[in-house]
């Protein structure tokens, strides 16, 4: 279990912008991780109002469930190690086990009576250090809905985002306002609830 603050920039890309770092980076295939992430929320969106999100993160045959919550910079993670059949009770009925995410929805009074699984988002994904952070491209499918995204996480906000800007600038990226995987997953979500 594990309690951090996650600061980092985001840009979607197109599937050239995309494929030109992948070149300029020399990134291989096989470099790519495949991970995916199952969010949950209640039908009044309790966890979204408190400015959260929970989710839990497979990657192989390891499992984490992660509460985020909004900060004043960037986001407080709260990070719960699962077995395989905890998380597979949790995706069944969705009923969050005892640990470090259900005591601070506790303490901050956060209600998930009726939490559901909404869906899931797979990503393909590598990092690599990048002046003294963390750079991360991936492609993410979802809802019918595929997207490019570069990401940089970082330690200094203000470093950081001189960085990041110098880096689209250099590989003539446009800068684009992007939302985080869950709230474009929620935005394709409505979309496709409005088509059926």
């Amino acid at each position: 279990m594990a309690k951090e603050i996650e600061i980092e920039f985001k840009n979607l890309l197109t599937k050239d912008e995309f494929t030109k770092l992948q070149n300029v980076f020399h990134i291989t295939e096989s470099m790519f991780v495949e991970q995916t992430n199952y969010y949950f929320e209640t039908p009044s969106f309790t966890l979204k109002n408190s400015g959260g999100a929970l989710r839990i993160r497979q990657k192989s045959h390891s499992f984490v469930l992660t509460l985020k919550i909004r900060q004043a910079i960037g986001h407080l993670e709260i990070h719960q190690k699962l077995s395989e059949s905890e998380a597979m009770k949790i995706l069944e009925t969705s009923q969050i086990p005892d640990g470090e995410v259900k005591e601070y929805l506790i303490e901050e009074n956060i209600k998930i009576d009726n939490l559901a699984l909404l869906g899931d988002l797979t990503t393909r994904r590598v990092e690599l250090p990048y002046e003294n952070g963390l750079l991360v491209l991936d492609h993410s499918t979802y809802l019918n809905h595929e997207d490019y995204e570069l990401e940089y996480e970082v330690t200094d906000e203000l470093v950081g985002k001189k960085h990041f800007i110098n880096l689209l600038c250099k590989y003539e990226i446009p800068e684009r306002k992007t939302s985080n995987k869950i709230k474009r997953f929620f935005n394709a979500k409505q979309g496709f609830m409005g088509e059926k």
